[in-house]
């Protein structure tokens, strides 16, 4: 880690709630020596979405308060949906938001001979058994909320039998689905996760890390208790999914006699309007071609966030406001806008861009003639100084800044009208040529007054139209992507409806490719990454993957404002029609 981000995260200030509650009262009680141990332990079957940012902070953020620790542990139990891609993925996207494992990085599989030998004592105590029901018939007889379940014809096998099949599973002597291990608990019990559950199965899928060694391996809700407390873990922080789950990650825990185990606790998991949360959705939208990659700018993935131009103070900042709460909530992500916005504002260096380019001549101004204007670089911040930017007798402005035929209220540029151009000059249209074939508007002919030049205290006439331009003969040619929301629906409980198609709520708008667009000079110094303010437009980030020496490309980061619901209004009245 860099030493700029572990003296920011130092300072994290994370405000008080329900899980620091617990912990205080844990350390006042002396129950774990004074210790706090975390862990966030991702699935390595995918790319980590803004929910998992929320897990990533709450974990490092409750060990940085109280001068823990915290581990990142891959729960890497099921070969056939994890990569060594997405495990560096994560990696890459835990050290981007600032925070370091330090020598602290495990594997569930770092620990599959200590939890089969778990298993075996299990088997031994009489409180576990091989079952050759099908996955179909445990289901069935594992009953519903309403009906108890039904004990396997395979529970009461003895314990030399139960040892022995086991082994052989372990041995590779049985198909695929043809046995599992299932804790012996209480098929009446009226929490379904105690009937009994599956603990090891068989699969000959070829692990990341281990090969082929084993054939067998843990589920999760086995594997994930007994990681815990073989790390030491004090407080095991997961979502509000798993509080059903809590009464057998500490029955197992006591079964095996862990003299001091964790404590698991469970809070509400970020569910933000509007966006794709769920790992498996998101992997449909990469495998079948809905997105460019997982970090496609509009997933809602880190990387995604990250190429977009968000910055990891930003989505900390998201991160710390939602806070910490244990009932179900939906969080507006013009929450998170505001975050980036709010980041952005005194870092990012404001540029002139014209995105649709119209042409302007000024007749009267010299031919040939190029003034260097002064300008700031974040009037926000003056200690970010001025620039130089130039100015000549063609410009560029926006398409939209002109009309032929305004309505009141028009402040921007028409026939006869004056507007000033920022940092320069005020200008006045006189003529307006035209295509001759299709009459589409393709030059302004304008004059301008010299008198009117900015940062020369003129205080004469006033206008109420400020423009922004670019200098044609010095204009940058650049690529702009104007991302929007993936989803146009705001229902999050709709959009996780597994009884409709979900895609049918894609926004067919959610990206928009504009070339020959033009900005400023300065912007042929940027790098991949770079961040800046478009006047008017803005925030926009230099594209880390198809930016290359001879082409410019911009993503949209964020709107100067949220205007998503007046865009999916204009979307509803269309689609009417």
């Amino acid at each position: 880690m860099r030493n700029n981000e572990k003296r920011d995260n130092d300072n994290i200030n994370l405000p008080s709630n329900f899980i620091q509650n617990i912990i205080d009262e844990d350390i006042k009680e002396n129950v774990y020596d004074g210790r706090v141990h975390t862990r966030f332990p991702p699935e390595p079957n995918g790319y980590l979405h803004i929910g998992h940012a929320k897990s990533i902070c709450l974990n490092f953020g409750i060990a940085q308060k109280y001068k823990g620790l915290c581990n990142l542990r891959f729960d890497d139990t099921n070969p056939t949906k994890e990569d060594v891609e997405y495990v560096e993925s994560i990696k890459e996207d835990v050290r981007w938001l600032g925070f370091d494992w330090e020598d602290r990085l495990f594997y569930a599989s770092d620990y599959f001979e200590k939890l089969y030998e778990y298993a075996v004592e299990l088997i031994k105590k009489g409180k576990a058994y091989v079952c050759d029901l099908s996955p179909e018939e445990i289901r069935e007889y594992r009953g519903t909320y309403s009906k108890p379940g039904k004990e396997s014809p395979y529970r009461n096998r003895s314990v030399e039998e139960n040892l022995d099949l086991f082994q052989r599973m372990r041995a590779g002597e049985f198909e695929e689905g043809s046995r599992v291990l299932r804790a012996k608990i209480d098929m009446a019990s009226p929490n379904l996760n105690m009937r009994d559950p599956v603990i090891y199965r068989i699969s000959y899928a070829k692990h990341h890390r281990t090969g082929d060694k084993w054939c067998i391996y843990p589920m999760y809700d086995y594997a994930h208790p007994i990681s815990d407390a073989l790390e030491n873990i004090t407080h095991s922080i997961c979502t509000l999914e798993f509080e059903d789950h809590r009464p057998l990650y500490e029955w197992f825990l006591n079964e095996l006699g862990f003299e001091q185990p964790p404590k698991q606790i469970e809070f509400a998991r970020l569910n933000l309007a509007g966006t794709v949360m769920s790992k498996r959705k998101l992997r449909e939208l990469v495998e079948e071609g809905y997105v460019d990659g997982w970090d496609d700018p509009r997933m809602p993935t880190i990387s995604g966030l990250r190429r977009r131009g968000y910055t990891p103070e930003s989505i900390r900042d998201f991160c710390e406001r939602i806070g910490v709460a244990k009932s179900y909530s939906v969080v507006d992500i013009s929450m998170l806008e505001h975050c980036i916005r709010d980041d952005l504002k005194l870092k990012a260096a404001r540029v002139m861009s014209v995105l649709r380019p119209l042409k302007v001549v000024i007749t009267n101004y010299p031919e040939g003639q190029v003034e260097w204007l002064d300008a700031d670089v974040n009037q926000e911040n003056p200690e970010m100084g001025t620039k130089k930017i130039p100015f000549s007798r063609v410009i560029y402005i926006e398409q939209e800044d002109f009309m032929e035929n305004p309505p009141k209220k028009y402040f921007r540029l028409s026939p006869g009208k004056e507007v000033r151009l920022k940092y320069a000059y005020f200008i006045k249209c006189e003529e307006v040529i035209k295509d001759e074939e299709t009459g589409e508007i393709i030059e302004i002919r304008c004059t301008y007054d010299p008198e009117t030049k900015s940062g020369t205290g003129f205080t004469g006439r006033k206008v109420k139209g400020t423009l922004h331009w670019v200098s044609a003969e010095h204009a940058v040619e650049a690529e702009v992507r104007l991302y929007d929301r993936l989803l146009m629906e705001d229902d999050e409980d709709n959009n996780d409806d597994e009884n409709t198609d979900w895609k049918e709520q894609l926004n067919p708008n959610s990206l928009e490719v504009l070339t020959g667009c033009m900005v400023e000079p300065s912007l042929t110094e940027a790098k991949p990454g770079d961040k800046f303010q478009f006047f008017r437009h803005g925030y926009f980030c230099v594209d880390t993957v198809n930016t290359t020496d001879d082409k410019l490309v911009f993503n949209r980061v964020v709107q100067l404002r949220d205007t998503w619901k007046k865009i999916k209004k204009k979307m509803k009245n269309e689609s009417k029609k």
